[in-house]
């Protein structure tokens, strides 16, 4: 990453414990940026392929037809993905939340690196996008759909020949603000979800296969709040949700903030400062997904009415997962699994078969992927890697751990600062800035981590080893040091006054000692 790019905004510096104020509009507005070095090195004897990648909103990991979470939810389109291409049972997101995760999509880097750590910040310029590389080698390239980086802009962004896309979060029935086409503004005429799929599906037809192509469809769905389309609406209603164990209050060892968060915006106390019924919550969602799945279907049969289906490379994943109760919380930002676990689904059949891939993959390793398949190595400086030896099923070194981070939000104080360490068996999570116990989870034997084996002695020395791991990796990737935003958004900081816990959770155990005489 490029040396001379400092975060925007307000950075408390990690250096010598000094506080320094920067800001990157005035930086930019003083200084002309380097021009960008867009020429990567061709793969001799590779044919680039035509590349789709279709990223969903919150859609959690085990969310789909085929993994059977709940028994109600069809995804027809994704099963098939799965049955004829690459599931990436362990895909992850190393920032659960929008803009982080799409910007470590877009450029291979961790948000500490990349600079985009909450929803209101753009990538800084001087970044470089993957489309970049791939439009400056000769690919027609398009994004139609959510941006979502940068507060509320919909303008044009680099690296990109096609632009469809919306303010913020968008809405999926018609708005005032409408769609920005290649900087124009368009009324949105219809459901938001079909509507991205038709743009789609008329760029995809009007390519005339001289050159390669590459679309990146950012859906709305399945954020919140969940709206279907009329024809899917009740699809659900009468089935029967399973809610999770864990959603229960008191689990022994809880850290104190995920009990008390249980009273706030993102709790099953007080969700979204409301009266909420997460079964009910849950069906929408799924029942929302459903035109994602028919879109998708649409797209797959043009691709094969164009001969181009098996030679296009098609990659399906969420920006972050999705929590519907467990540890008796809704949405995401933590590092439990339900909220950093993504579905990740990948076909193309002139390049790899139908397998199953149990190594740890991440929102990182798409652009240097998507590189490959285009037949260029990836610039140094990504921290991600190349995904398509996994798909093929060779033996190929590979991670034995993945780092996610997210950093506090003003406007959403439930959640403190927090950094993981997933190994394959174990994780660790460390908490930044709040009085509390820290968590480590036998992943084969607790899979829903519910054990917090730092809730009782014994394992103090793997917690301390793993800790050592993590703070290696920032250091090593130049991420010792916490951002400090200014404040932005509407505060979403209530707790309900009438429900239980609302005087706050007590201290864990293992804090209490009696003074030394």
């Amino acid at each position: 990453m490029p040396k001379d790019i400092d975060r925007r905004g307000i950075l408390l510096a990690g250096g010598a414990g000094a506080f320094g104020l920067y800001s990157w509009t005035a930086a930019a507005s003083s200084a002309a940026l380097a021009k960008k070095e867009l020429t990567l090195q061709r793969r001799p004897g590779v044919k680039p392929k035509n590349i789709l990648v279709v990223l969903t909103d919150d859609h959690r990991y085990d969310a789909m037809g085929f993994m059977k979470a709940q028994s109600f939810g069809e995804t027809p389109t994704l099963d098939r993905l799965a049955r004829e291409g690459v599931h990436f049972k362990n895909a992850f997101v190393t920032t659960a939340l929008c803009s982080p995760s799409r910007a470590s999509i877009f450029t291979g880097l961790y948000a500490h690196q990349h600079r985009v750590v909450d929803n209101n910040h753009p990538i800084p310029p001087g970044l470089i996008y993957y489309p970049e590389y791939l439009q400056h080698a000769g690919y027609e390239t398009a994004f139609i759909g959510k941006w979502h980086m940068g507060m509320e802009t919909d303008t044009p962004q680099p690296g990109f020949d096609r632009w469809v896309s919306f303010k913020g979060q968008g809405t999926y029935l018609p708005s005032e603000d409408g769609l920005n086409i290649d900087g124009r503004k368009v009324p949105q005429k219809g459901y938001l979800t079909d509507e991205l799929t038709d743009y789609a599906l008329d760029w995809i037809g009007s390519r005339t296969g001289k050159r390669p192509w590459m679309m990146h469809l950012a859906h709305k769905a399945v954020h919140a709040e969940f709206i279907p389309a009329e024809r899917h609406a009740g699809r659900y209603a009468k089935e029967t949700f399973r809610y999770p164990e864990n959603m229960k209050p008191g689990v022994p060892g809880r850290p104190m903030w995920v009990e008390n968060q249980r009273n706030s915006w993102h709790g099953v106390d007080y969700p979204y400062h409301g009266q909420l019924d997460i079964g009910e919550y849950y069906k929408r969602y799924m029942e929302t997904l459903l035109s994602v799945d028919e879109g998708l279907a649409r797209i797959m049969e043009l691709l094969e009415r164009r001969g181009e289906l098996d030679d296009t490379l098609i990659l399906y994943m969420g920006d972050n997962g999705f929590m519907f109760g467990e540890h008796g919380l809704i949405d995401k930002r933590a590092a439990y699994e339900e909220s950093m676990r993504v579905p990740m689904l990948m076909r193309c059949p002139s390049l790899f078969g139908a397998r199953t891939v149990d190594q740890v993959v991440a929102n990182i390793d798409v652009a240097p992927t998507m590189l490959a398949a285009a037949g260029l190595d990836a610039p140094k400086g990504m921290m991600g890697a190349d995904m398509l030896p996994l798909a093929r099923g060779e033996h190929t070194p590979w991670r034995s751990e993945l780092m996610y981070e997210y950093y506090w939000e003003r406007n959403f104080p439930q959640t403190p600062t927090v950094h993981a360490l997933r190994e394959d068996r174990y994780k660790y999570i460390h908490f930044h800035g709040i009085w509390d116990v820290d968590e480590l989870y036998d992943l084969a034997a607790d899979p829903h981590e519910n054990d917090n084996l730092l809730a009782r002695p014994g394992h103090e020395d793997l917690a301390e080893k793993m800790s050592a791991k993590l703070f290696r990796m920032l250091e090593d990737t130049n991420g010792m040091q916490i951002p400090l935003s200014a404040d932005a958004g509407e505060r979403n900081e209530l707790r309900d006054p009438a429900k239980p816990g609302a005087q706050g959770a007590p201290f864990p155990p293992r804090f209490f000692r009696p003074p030394s005489r």
